[in-house]
């Protein structure tokens, strides 16, 4: 199947029961069974069914059907958020101890999580640069993992990620990519050696910015090491569901990060239209970049699909021709950047990525507002940057309310 075929009939059919072409809202706390035994079996891993949803739903568990046969893993765990799955996929195989090894340019949020772990006795140590050599440096005896996106979120930045996966390959530990802003549309990581996929499913899959989700998707293909891996004991005879086992039947389940039957429902709708989506959304950004670039008051546009992007090669190299739905400016400075946005019409000044509309934010006051001056640089946040998520608009509105609103810079405000 291509693409498009694929999310509309990859590991999915009609409802068994009704014939319904789409999953039915099974809007139940608990699933009641005939016999003792049965509800044993199904606790204890001996029988399939459903219990309770904190635990397990058939509306959520076609929706992780559907996005682990998207991504080519061997299953997937859904979560009430995209911080919920990042939480939760690295703390499955962590102990007080370890270490993880980030790139730097990654979602401010994620950045905070990691310094929240220090707390629990698990350090972080950023890459200073995105080759896969960086990242090598910092490896020692405590890393257990690497993590990183596939486009950084806002600095843009595109990873290597075959050479990422081949060094922590070489050191035999899991790469875990958030697939987040790339989407499965624009490359597969697992194809090119990543282990574990994550997405804030609420971006992109979703589509139309109504429900908050995430998805932890496995590989199947590392080979975990109970030495170095003593949280994986108990399910490594389960081979290679080792890792899914042990997060269903543990930090999943006993932290209630479950998703909600009908936020699962309205994430299986929205994922059908996710290549033409892609398609429309990606061909905006490219137009609006290019049409930025001239702009004598825009100090500097980002985005990979333009050729004197830094990451232009790799993204040609890596993507489908494609290059995502995201692009950011740099407005000179912080005063010129709220103008911007405080004038624009259509574009709407939101906490959000992946939506039908036009969304803006600057970064640094909001996303970025508990993040230190270093992380800011690093992840490429500056005072002046507005990171633009596009949208379904005609690009020509978009151009013109853009054109608009960069007109009200003055000269004293200190336009470019």
């Amino acid at each position: 199947m291509k693409f498009n075929t694929s999310l509309l009939h990859g590991n999915f059919g009609n409802d068994n029961y009704t014939g319904a072409t789409l999953s039915p809202i099974y809007q139940s706390s608990a699933f009641g069974h005939k016999t003792a035994e049965k509800l044993e079996n199904i606790f204890t891993n001996h029988e399939p069914g459903f219990s309770y949803t904190r635990i397990n739903n058939p509306t959520i568990e076609a929706f992780e059907k559907r996005m682990a046969f998207l991504e080519d893993g061997i299953g997937a765990v859904a979560c009430a958020s995209g911080m919920a799955a990042i939480s939760l996929a690295v703390l499955n195989i962590l102990k007080s101890g370890d270490e993880i090894v980030s790139s730097a340019a990654i979602f401010g949020g994620t950045i905070g999580l990691f310094k929240d772990l220090e707390a629990f006795g698990i350090i972080t140590r950023f890459s200073k640069s995105d080759s896969a050599e960086s990242y090598e440096n910092e490896i020692n005896g405590k890393t257990r993992l690497i993590f990183a996106e596939t486009i950084g979120n806002p600095k843009l930045d595109v990873i290597d990620i075959n050479a990422i996966a081949n060094t922590a390959h070489a050191h035999n530990i899991p790469l875990i990519i958030d697939n987040t802003v790339a989407t499965p549309f624009l490359i597969k990581p697992i194809a090119l050696g990543a282990d574990i996929i994550i997405h804030s499913s609420s971006k992109y899959i979703n589509g139309s910015g109504n429900s908050i989700s995430g998805i932890i998707i496995d590989s199947g293909k590392f080979n975990w090491d109970t030495g170095y891996y003593p949280n994986l004991e108990r399910t490594i005879r389960f081979g290679q569901f080792a890792y899914l086992s042990k997060l269903r039947g543990g930090l999943f389940r006993n932290l209630g990060s479950c998703l909600s039957p009908f936020n699962a429902f309205l994430n299986s709708i929205g994922l059908e239209t996710l290549g033409i989506r892609m398609e429309r959304l990606c061909a905006n950004t490219l137009k609006l970049a290019e049409h930025l670039e001239n702009n004598p008051k825009i100090k500097a546009v980002n985005y990979p699909g333009l050729k004197n992007s830094k990451w232009h090669d790799i993204a040609v190299k890596q993507f489908n021709g494609y290059y995502g739905a995201i692009l950011s400016i740099r407005a000179g400075t912080k005063q010129n950047a709220f103008t911007i946005i405080n004038n624009l019409k259509y574009a709407l000044n939101a906490a959000n990525i992946g939506d039908t509309r036009t969304l803006v934010i600057h970064p640094s006051s909001t996303i970025y507002a508990y993040s230190s001056e270093e992380e800011k640089m690093n992840a490429g946040v500056y005072d002046d940057l507005i990171r633009v998520s596009v949208g379904l608009e005609d690009i020509e509105d978009i151009m013109d309310d853009f054109d608009a609103a960069i007109e009200k810079i003055s000269c004293h405000q200190g336009g470019v």
